[in-house]
């Protein structure tokens, strides 16, 4: 029987991968205009189809679901173009692809919004800070509570944006349910204060996140689709009282649906940007207990933490997000236990090809 390691095959549902090095979706800025992928975007994603999956940076599954400059959505005709062209380069190149899906609810403001309305919220609480826009930095608003009736229409959001990657030919979706976005306040009771069937016991909390998924389930296949969440990232302002109860709960929950992952961010290194207060307890362990289904770690990992998070079993693949922007062929690297080249922070949101796709493969920073 051959070794399970980092660089062996694995099937995550319906989707076979080559290695268990994954491409974490990472906001990049610098769709082109109309909220479609830039032509850039199809040598950025080309140039990482080593990896055993690909999952994109988020796509607004509407307008009201924006809350950056520059975000590509997955909408609109056009945008399925956009994102056609990409999944075509990553395919030719022998990799496969998933897109993200992705509404940030209350962290947006109104110039992103249709008609400068507010943004959407389980409740009326705004975030503290402040987001970039076209117009320069601008503080988050107290966004307006979704009316119960209201919420089967953003549920309706997702399953049509999930139709729009079908129609693109991505390989799977994932469901982005973490890092303080739409479906993370939903589920944690810090952003979470309604008092109806979306509200207050993490029953009632988690009821959103499972009416998404079975709509994109509905419309991708179980076997296709995966779900991010992040327990105890406190990124956008983001908390919970018992991340384990919430999050145990979620996790159990979506045994359900036979999803091909369910990815989980939780920082295995002192001082990660998304890493929880100091002293609280993970839970990623527990959450690995009460999913049944493949299952994905991401969060600061380097090769040595990977290759032991799979031989170990704690995960059955490794998400990297900034080594991937510096090192296109990252998998190779890691293999060869080659170094790895820095990434420039300063090019990682909107620009060009600089600190895009300007990094060279091994074989030619060599050269």
């Amino acid at each position: 029987m051959s070794k399970t390691d980092l660089f062996s095959p694995v099937r995550l549902g319906d989707i076979d991968l080559a290695n268990r090095v994954v491409m974490a979706p990472m906001t990049r800025s610098r769709a082109a205009a109309g909220q479609v992928p830039n032509p850039l975007s199809v040598d950025y994603y080309r140039q990482r189809a080593s990896a055993g999956l690909i999952i994109t940076e988020g796509a607004q599954v509407s307008q009201q679901g924006q809350g950056y400059p520059d975000t590509p959505g997955i909408f609109n005709e056009a945008q399925v173009e956009g994102w056609k062209a990409v999944v075509d380069a990553v395919h030719a190149a022998g990799g496969r692809i998933a897109l993200q899906l992705w509404h940030v609810g209350r962290i947006s403001h109104p110039v992103f919004q249709p008609g400068g309305a507010l943004p959407v919220a389980p409740s009326a609480i705004a975030a503290k800070g402040s987001v970039y826009t076209h117009e320069g930095m601008k503080e988050y608003p107290t966004p307006r509570a979704l009316e119960t009736g209201e919420i089967a229409g953003i549920v309706a959001q997702y399953a049509h944006g999930a139709a729009q990657a079908k129609a693109a030919g991505f390989d799977g979706v994932e469901i982005h349910g973490a890092n303080g976005y739409l479906i993370d306040q939903f589920l944690r009771d810090g952003t979470n204060k309604r008092t109806d069937q979306y509200g207050g016991s993490v029953e009632n909390r988690a009821r959103f996140l499972l009416e998404v998924t079975a709509a994109v389930v509905d419309v991708f296949g179980a076997s296709r689709v995966g779900v991010r969440l992040s327990p105890t990232n406190p990124f956008n302002d983001i908390t919970d009282s018992d991340p384990a109860a919430t999050f145990g709960h979620a996790a159990e929950q979506l045994n359900r649906f036979g999803l091909a992952f369910l990815h989980v961010i939780e920082p295995v290194v002192p001082g990660h940007p998304m890493a929880g207060p100091a002293g609280a307890p993970g839970v990623a362990g527990l959450l690995r207990r009460a999913f049944t289904g493949p299952y994905i770690l991401n969060g600061g990992y380097d090769r040595d933490s990977a290759v032991q998070a799979v031989e170990s079993g704690a995960a059955d693949a490794v998400a990297f997000g900034i080594p991937f922007i510096s090192n296109p062929d990252l998998v190779r690297r890691l293999q060869l236990r080659a170094p790895l080249a820095p990434a420039d922070r300063a090019t990682f949101y909107g620009g060009d090809a600089k600190g895009y796709t300007d990094y060279p493969a091994l074989d030619m920073a060599a050269a």
